[in-house]
C-alpha cells in the first residue's frame, strides 16, 4: 500500500503542470499518461513562472522577442552603395546636424539662387521679390511642420513624401503623389543639367557654342543648352551606374561649395558697400544696350553710329537720347535700394529700361539692334513658379531616418533649423541685392549688358570664380543626386505591387542596382532637358513638388481631424489649421503661377489614382482615408437613425438568405444575379448563409464558407457584404440574422430567400424553416421576395424580351409596383414590357376599375398596360375536393403513423413518385388531374384506413379553390411572361404541422404551370407614392 500510495504521488507530481490546462492523471490509462509527457517535453523550454500562459505562448511572440522585432524596425528606401566596395563597419548613428541638417541644406540651395535670384528680384522688385520668396517659404515651412508630425508618428513614414503619403492616405493617394514625386525628382535633374550647362556656356566658355552666337538669338541658346545637357545626362548617368561611391563622395564636395559661394557673396556685398567699377553698363536713354563695348559707349562713336544709323538713317529713338554709361554694382550705401522697390513686369519683346513708360519699352521699329529685350512675360505668379524649386528639398532629412540615432528628434529640429537657415538667406539675399545692384543689371538674366558675365559671381569675394566653380559643382552634385535618389524611389513604388505596370523596375541588376528604373529615369529626364529652358522646367517641376507637399498637409490634416488612436507624434507645435492652411498655399501657388501645368499634374495624379483604384491595390496599412470614411459613415449612420426613411426615398436593402449544400457551396447561384439585377448596381445587399453546427468546431467552416460565398458574390458583382453564422437550428440562426443584421439606417429592409423546392421530401422540417423566416420577416416589418424557379432566372450578362406580368391581388404599399420598375433599370430587363393584372370581384365596375388603375400609374409615372380580370362566381369544382381530400389524407397519414424524417421521405417518394417536383435543377411542372388521381390511388393503397369518401375540411376547400382557379387565369394570362410577379399569401397564424402543411401546398397550386414567379409579401409600410 506504501509503495502504491508512494507511485501515486510521484505520478500527482508528474501531471501538476498539466493540471493547469484542464487534464487530470489516470494510472490506469498508459496512452493519457504518454500524453502528458509528450506535452511537458514540447513545453521544457517555457519559463516555469509562465506556464500558465503556455498555450498563448505557441502562438504569440513573448514580450522580449517582440519589443526586439520592434527596435529593429526599418523601411527607408534603400541607399546607393557602392557593389565593390568592402563591407564597412558598423558607422555610428548620424545626430540632427550631419543626418538631417545639412542634408536639407545641399538640397535646398540650388542653381536658381546663382542663375535667377538676382533677375527675380530686379523684375519683382524688393517688395514683391520678398513676397514672392515669403510665400514659397511658408509653403515648405508649413509642409515641414505637418511632416515633423507625420515623421514622428511612428517609424513607418520613413523615406520621404511616398512613404508618408501612402500610409497616412492609402495606396491610391500614395502612388500618385509617389509618381508625381518621382517625376519631379527626375525634372529637378534635368533642370539642375540645364542649369549647369547654362553656367559654363553663358558664363565660364561662350566661345564653345555650336550654333552661333546666342546672344543675338536665344534659339542658338537653347539648341546649345539641349546638345550639351545631352551629352553631360549621358556622361552622368553613366557615372551614376558605374560610380555611386564616387556620386556619395561628391555630395560632400558640393555641399561645402554651396556653403562657401553663400559665404563669399554676404562678404562681396559689404565689401562692395560703397559698390565697384567691375561691371560698367551701356545705357541709350532709359533702354539696356548689349555687346557694346564700354569704350565705344558714346553717341557720336562711330561703332554706334554703324549699329542704329544704317545707310545714313537713324533710329528715331536714338536720335532723341543720349548714350550713357552706368555703374552696374553701386552698393549698400548708394541708396539704390529706392530705385528697386516696385515691379517692373513686361511682356515678352518689350525693351528692358528703366521705368513704365512705353516709349521705352515698346518696340515701335520693329528691329531690336542691340538692346535687350524681355524674353518672356513676367508675372507676380510666374516668378513663384520659376522661385520655388530653390525651396524644395525639405524631405532630405527624412529619407535618412534609417540612418538617425534618434529620427523622432532629429527630423523635426534639423529640417525646420533648415529651412529658416535657407529662408533666411534668401529674404536677405532680395534685400541685399535690391540695395546693391543697379535695376537694369537685375533685370538682364543673361548678363548680356556685361559682356556675358553672372551677377552674383561680380558680387562675390575675392572673385568671380569662386561663385562661377562653386555653383557649377554644387548644381552638378544635386544633379548627380537627383539621378541617382529618383530611380531608387521608383523601385520601391515598383515594390509596393500597388502600380501593376511599374513592376518590371522593381527588379534589381546583379550589382543590386535598380538599372532599369535608372534607364526610365535617363529617358524622363532627357525630355526634360530638351525643353532647353530653367524658366520653362522650374514652374514645371514645382507643380508636382506642390501636389506632394499639398498631400503631406492634408495627410496631418486628416489624421488630426480624425482623432485616430494611433496618431500620437511626438512633434506636438502642430495644428490642423496650419496643414490646411499649407494645403491651400499650394493649390492656390500651383494655380496662379501656371494653371495649364497644374492641370497636367492634377491629371497624371487623378489617372495614376483611378488606374490603382481600378485595379485595386490589394494594401491595406490603416491609412487616414479609410478613417475618414468609417468617420463619414458613422455621421451618416447616426443621421439616418434619426427616423424611418420618407417613401420617397425608400429603397430595397437587401438581405439575401443563402442556402449551402453539403460543400459548402450557395445552392442557387442566380439568388445572387437576380439581387445585383434588383439594385442595378446601387445600393446595399447584404448576403448571409447559416450553418448547423458549434462554432467553436466549424470555425475554419464558416470561414471557408464566407469566402466561397464572396467569391460568388463578386463574380456575380453584387455590391455588399456577407457573413456567415453558425447556430444549433437553422432556424433560429435565420431568424437571429433577421432581428440582428445591420446598423441603424442602413438595416435591410427586403429580404431575399429561396424557395424550398423540396419540402415533400424533406417532410416538416424543411418547410418549418421556410414559414417560421416568412413570419420573422413580417414580425420585422420587412418586405419578402420569395423567386421560384430561381434556376431558370437570366443571368446578367444577357439581355431578354417579353413581359413582366405583375398581379396585384392585395395592396401591400406598392411594392409591386416599385420592383418590376428597379428591375427595368438593369440591363438585362431593360426591353421587357410591364403588364399589370388585377381581380375584379363581383360588385366591382371592371371599367372604372381599369380607368382608375391606370390613373394611378400615370400618377406614379409609370408605363404599363393595364387589364382587370374579371372572376365568376363558379361553384367549387370536384377537382378542388379532391385535392383538397388528397392533401388532408397525407397530413392524417403522417399524423397516424409518427413517422420520422427518414420514413416521412419514404411515404413522400411512394405517394408522389409519379409527381414531378422542383429540384436543383428548377421548378417542378404543373400537375394535371390524371396525376392527381394517380396520387390519390396510390395514397389509398399506402393506408387503407383513409377512403376517398371522407369529407374534406370546408376551410382548406375554400383556400384550394381560390388557389386553383387564380392559377388557372394566371396560366392563361401569363404563361409566356418573363417574369411573374404575385402577392406571397400570409402563413397560418395557428402554429400547427397541418396548417403549415396545407399552406406550402396551396402555394404550389398558386404557382402550378408557371416557369419564373416571384412572390412578395410587403413590409407594412407605403413604398411608393404619386408625390414629388
Amino acid at each position: 500500500m506504501q509503495n502504491n500510495s508512494a507511485k501515486d504521488d510521484s505520478d500527482e507530481m508528474e501531471i501538476i503542470p498539466s493540471e493547469h490546462n484542464g487534464t487530470s492523471h489516470d494510472p490506469k490509462n498508459e496512452d493519457s499518461g504518454d500524453i502528458h509527457r509528450a506535452e511537458e517535453n514540447q513545453k521544457s523550454n517555457i519559463d516555469p513562472n509562465l506556464y500558465l500562459y503556455d498555450d498563448d505562448l505557441e502562438t504569440r511572440p513573448h514580450i522580449s522577442t517582440f519589443i526586439s522585432s520592434i527596435a529593429n524596425y526599418e523601411n527607408t528606401i534603400p541607399a546607393a552603395t557602392d557593389p565593390d566596395a568592402k563591407p564597412a563597419a558598423p558607422s555610428a548613428r548620424m545626430g540632427t546636424l550631419i543626418g538631417v541638417f545639412l542634408p536639407c541644406i545641399q538640397n535646398i540651395f540650388g542653381v536658381i539662387l546663382f542663375i535667377r535670384l538676382t533677375w527675380v528680384v530686379g523684375t519683382a522688385g524688393a517688395v514683391c521679390g520678398f513676397l514672392i520668396v515669403l510665400t514659397c517659404c511658408c509653403v515648405t515651412m508649413l509642409t515641414a511642420i505637418s511632416m515633423s508630425a507625420i515623421a514622428t508618428n511612428g517609424v513607418v513614414p520613413a523615406g520621404g513624401s511616398y512613404f508618408m503619403i501612402s500610409r497616412s492616405l492609402g495606396p491610391e493617394f500614395g502612388g500618385a503623389v509617389g509618381m508625381l514625386f518621382y517625376t519631379g525628382t527626375t525634372l529637378a535633374a534635368a533642370m539642375y543639367i540645364v542649369g549647369a550647362v547654362e553656367i559654363v556656356l553663358t558664363y565660364m566658355a561662350p566661345w564653345a557654342s555650336i550654333f552661333g552666337d546666342f546672344t543675338k538669338d536665344a534659339d542658338a541658346m537653347y539648341n546649345n543648352f539641349r546638345v550639351y545637357g545631352t551629352l553631360l545626362l549621358i556622361f552622368m548617368g553613366l557615372i551614376v551606374f558605374v560610380g555611386v561611391k564616387f556620386v556619395n563622395k561628391f555630395a560632400t564636395v558640393a555641399l561645402a561649395c554651396v556653403i562657401l559661394s553663400i559665404i563669399a557673396v554676404y562678404v562681396g556685398i559689404f565689401d562692395n558697400i560703397h559698390g565697384n567699377d567691375k561691371l560698367q553698363m551701356c545705357v541709350l536713354g532709359k533702354r539696356l544696350l548689349k555687346d557694346i563695348p564700354i569704350a565705344n559707349c558714346t553717341k557720336e562713336d562711330s561703332f554706334m553710329r554703324d549699329i542704329y544709323c544704317p545707310g545714313g538713317k537713324c533710329e528715331e529713338y536714338f536720335l532723341a537720347n543720349n548714350v550713357t554709361q552706368v555703374q552696374g554694382i553701386k552698393g549698400l550705401a548708394s541708396g539704390v535700394f529706392y530705385d528697386n522697390i516696385f515691379p517692373s513686369f513686361l511682356e515678352k519683346g518689350q525693351f528692358i529700361a528703366y521705368g513704365k513708360n512705353a516709349v521705352d519699352i515698346e518696340n515701335t521699329s520693329g528691329q531690336s539692334y542691340n538692346q535687350i529685350m524681355a524674353d518672356i512675360t513676367t508675372s507676380f505668379t510666374l516668378l513663384i513658379g520659376i522661385f520655388f524649386p530653390s525651396v524644395t528639398g525639405i524631405m532630405a532629412g527624412s529619407n535618412r531616418s534609417g540612418d538617425l540615432a534618434d529620427a523622432q528628434k532629429s527630423i523635426p529640429i534639423g529640417t525646420i533649423c533648415a529651412i529658416l537657415t535657407t529662408s533666411t538667406v534668401y529674404l536677405s539675399s532680395v534685400l541685399f541685392f535690391a540695395g546693391t545692384v543697379d535695376n537694369l543689371l537685375l533685370r538682364d538674366k543673361f548678363g548680356q549688358s556685361i559682356g556675358g558675365k553672372l551677377v552674383v559671381a561680380n558680387i562675390a569675394w575675392p572673385n568671380q570664380w569662386v561663385i562661377l566653380i562653386g555653383s557649377f559643382l554644387s548644381t552638378l552634385g544635386a544633379g548627380l543626386q537627383s539621378l541617382t535618389g529618383a530611380p531608387r524611389l521608383l523601385q520601391a513604388i515598383a515594390r509596393d505591387e500597388i502600380i501593376p505596370f511599374l513592376a518590371p523596375f522593381a527588379k534589381s541588376s546583379s550589382r543590386g542596382e535598380p538599372t532599369r528604373a535608372l534607364l526610365l529615369t535617363i529617358v524622363i529626364c532627357q525630355c526634360g532637358i530638351l525643353l532647353g529652358n530653367v524658366d520653362l522646367l522650374a514652374p514645371l517641376l514645382s507643380m508636382f513638388f506642390l501636389m506632394c507637399y499639398g498631400f503631406v498637409n492634408l495627410a496631418c490634416a486628416v489624421q488630426t481631424l480624425l482623432r485616430t488612436p494611433n496618431w500620437r507624434p511626438r512633434f506636438k507645435f502642430y495644428h490642423w489649421s496650419l496643414s490646411l492652411i499649407g494645403l491651400t498655399l499650394c493649390i492656390s501657388v500651383m494655380i496662379m503661377t501656371s494653371w495649364y501645368f497644374a492641370l497636367i499634374a492634377m491629371g497624371m495624379a487623378i489617372v495614376i489614382y483611378k488606374y490603382i483604384e481600378y485595379r485595386g491595390a490589394e494594401k491595406e496599412w490603416g491609412d487616414g482615408i479609410r478613417g475618414m470614411a468609417l468617420t463619414a459613415a458613422r455621421y451618416s449612420l447616426l443621421r439616418l437613425e434619426e427616423g424611418p426613411p420618407h417613401t420617397k426615398n425608400w429603397r430595397p436593402q437587401i438581405l439575401v438568405l443563402s442556402k449551402l449544400n453539403d460543400n459548402l457551396l450557395p445552392k442557387y447561384r442566380k439568388i445572387f444575379s437576380f439581387a445585383t439585377q434588383l439594385k442595378a448596381g446601387k445600393g446595399l445587399t447584404i448576403c448571409v448563409s447559416v450553418i448547423k453546427g458549434d462554432h467553436t468546431k466549424i470555425t475554419n467552416k464558416a470561414v471557408d464558407a464566407k469566402a466561397t460565398l464572396r467569391k460568388y458574390m463578386t463574380d456575380e458583382k453584387v455590391k455588399g457584404f456577407c457573413d456567415v453564422l453558425v447556430a444549433q437550428q437553422i432556424g433560429e440562426g435565420l431568424s437571429s440574422v433577421i432581428q440582428t443584421i445591420g446598423l441603424g439606417g442602413m438595416k435591410p429592409n427586403t429580404v431575399i430567400i429561396g424557395w424550398p423546392y423540396s419540402w415533400r421530401q424533406e417532410g416538416r422540417n424543411s418547410w418549418k424553416t421556410f414559414i417560421q423566416t416568412v413570419r420573422t420577416v413580417a414580425a420585422c416589418h420587412m418586405a419578402l421576395m420569395v423567386p421560384k424557379g430561381i434556376n431558370f432566372y437570366p443571368e446578367s450578362n444577357h439581355k431578354i424580351g417579353g413581359n413582366i406580368d405583375i398581379w396585384w391581388i392585395v395592396h401591400d404599399g406598392g411594392l409591386l409596383m416599385l420592383l418590376p420598375f428597379l428591375l427595368k433599370q438593369h440591363r438585362t430587363w431593360r426591353n421587357c414590357k410591364l403588364r399589370i393584372f388585377t381581380v375584379a370581384q363581383i360588385e366591382d365596375n371592371s371599367i372604372q376599375m381599369k380607368k382608375d388603375l391606370k390613373t394611378f400609374l400615370y400618377h406614379l409615372r409609370i408605363e404599363a398596360d393595364v387589364e382587370v380580370v374579371e372572376m365568376n362566381n363558379s361553384d367549387i369544382s370536384a377537382y378542388t375536393y379532391e385535392r383538397t381530400l388528397m392533401m388532408e389524407q397525407r397530413n392524417q397519414m403522417l399524423r397516424a403513423l409518427g413517422l420520422n424524417k427518414k420514413e416521412n421521405s419514404k411515404v413522400d417518394s411512394q405517394n408522389d413518385e409519379k409527381r414531378n417536383s422542383i429540384d436543383l435543377d428548377g421548378p417542378e411542372n404543373a400537375d394535371t388531374p390524371e396525376t392527381t388521381s394517380n396520387k390519390d390511388e396510390s395514397t389509398e393503397k399506402a393506408d387503407g384506413d383513409f377512403k376517398s369518401s371522407v369529407k374534406p375540411d370546408e376551410f382548406n376547400v375554400r383556400r384550394m379553390h381560390t388557389a386553383i382557379k387564380l392559377n388557372e387565369v394566371i396560366v392563361e394570362k401569363s404563361q409566356d411572361a418573363q417574369l411573374v410577379i404575385m402577392n406571397l399569401p400570409g402563413p397560418p397564424r395557428e402554429v400547427r404541422a397541418e396548417r403549415e402543411s396545407n399552406y406550402m401546398e396551396f402555394l404550389e397550386v398558386l404557382t402550378e404551370g408557371l416557369e419564373k414567379v416571384l412572390m412578395v409579401r410587403g413590409g407594412g409600410r407605403e413604398v411608393i407614392t404619386i408625390y414629388s
